[in-house]
């Protein structure tokens, strides 16, 4: 399963664990990299000094390479940015800004770098700064999405298409099979969200991962796209969204229902009716709570078994 993410990386099988808020802290990422695929800490839930505790965790939980996931709208960017170079954290994936920002900063120092991206026009611009490859991910991600709406398997041969880095597919894949038809599109890895959410090892509130479990097809939805696009569970929160939206809101308005902390609310502490519950479409494929292991083992099998019937 040599591809050009694997060598990118230095990692067994080219499969990236999302870094997400909430859920990606040290035993996740650790659990990932020492599987054979790529864990990422998940810096935008984190304040710094929780940040250099948990890479610390992880270079102590694993001999494998992993990285970090940092969204640059974060307010302490800077501090973020400082202790991933101080620690020697050697991959980070930018998202939720212009890669020209930080890019030059990290690779001077030796950092691989990705960014992920929801269009062809921003794949381009990441490239355009110097990125080592891009994440696309279409709409059926959780968490914060692009505002095209584009779906992950019409997004990945559009980027293939006019970029020369490597292109990591994300949004909707949770699967070998997944893996699969994304790598046929012209992926050259997968990133996956979702499925590591619902592990042993995840940071995720024990009730959110049986939400997780509980989720089938129809049950998650994505709004709020005046402040930002997020797909969301479709909670008691979620329906008080929908009812202000009836009211034609003002952003203000919007921002006042959303408060702070909401995600944190509902995926770490719990709180099922009140909190954000951030999970992609493929929950509804997401049978039982497994070790991130077993996960990308059952990931891996999957995929040589349909590959060897469809005689790719």
């Amino acid at each position: 399963m040599q591809k050009k993410i694997t060598k990118l990386f230095n990692i067994q099988y080219p499969i990236i664990q999302g870094g997400m808020i909430w859920v990606s802290g040290w035993e996740l990422a650790s659990a990932v990299s020492n599987a054979g695929g790529l864990g990422l800490i998940g810096a935008g839930s984190m304040y710094p000094e929780v940040l250099r505790e948990h890479i610390q965790k992880c270079k102590k939980a694993t001999d494998k390479p992993f990285g970090v996931n940092v969204p640059m709208l974060y307010p302490d960017i800077e501090k973020i940015m400082d202790i991933i170079v101080e620690e020697g954290v050697k991959i980070v994936f930018t998202s939720a800004g212009n890669p020209k920002t930080w890019t030059n900063f990290l690779k001077e120092k030796g950092i691989t770098v990705v960014h992920v991206v929801s269009s062809v026009k921003f794949a381009l611009k990441a490239e355009e700064a110097g990125v080592d490859a891009v994440v696309c991910e279409g709409f059926e991600a959780g968490g914060h999405n692009g505002r095209e709406e584009t779906t992950t398997f019409t997004l990945i041969p559009m980027v293939k298409e006019k970029v020369k880095i490597p292109v990591i597919a994300a949004g909707g894949i949770g699967s070998g099979r997944g893996m699969l038809a994304a790598m046929v599109l012209g992926a050259d890895g997968v990133q996956i969200g979702s499925r590591f959410a619902a592990t042993i090892e995840s940071s995720a509130h024990e009730n959110f991962k049986q939400t997780i479990v509980d989720v089938k097809d129809g049950d998650t939805h994505l709004t709020l796209k005046e402040l930002a696009p997020v797909r969301l569970v479709k909670n008691k929160f979620y329906q008080e969204v929908q009812e202000l939206y009836q009211q034609k809101p003002t952003i203000e308005q919007l921002k006042e229902l959303l408060g702070r902390a909401r995600a944190k609310r509902g995926m770490f502490e719990g709180d099922l009716e009140e909190g954000e519950l951030e999970i992609g479409q493929v929950a509804g494929l997401i049978h039982e709570i497994k070790s991130a292991k077993e996960v990308v083992e059952a990931i891996v099998a999957e995929y040589e078994q349909v590959k060897k019937e469809q005689l790719f």
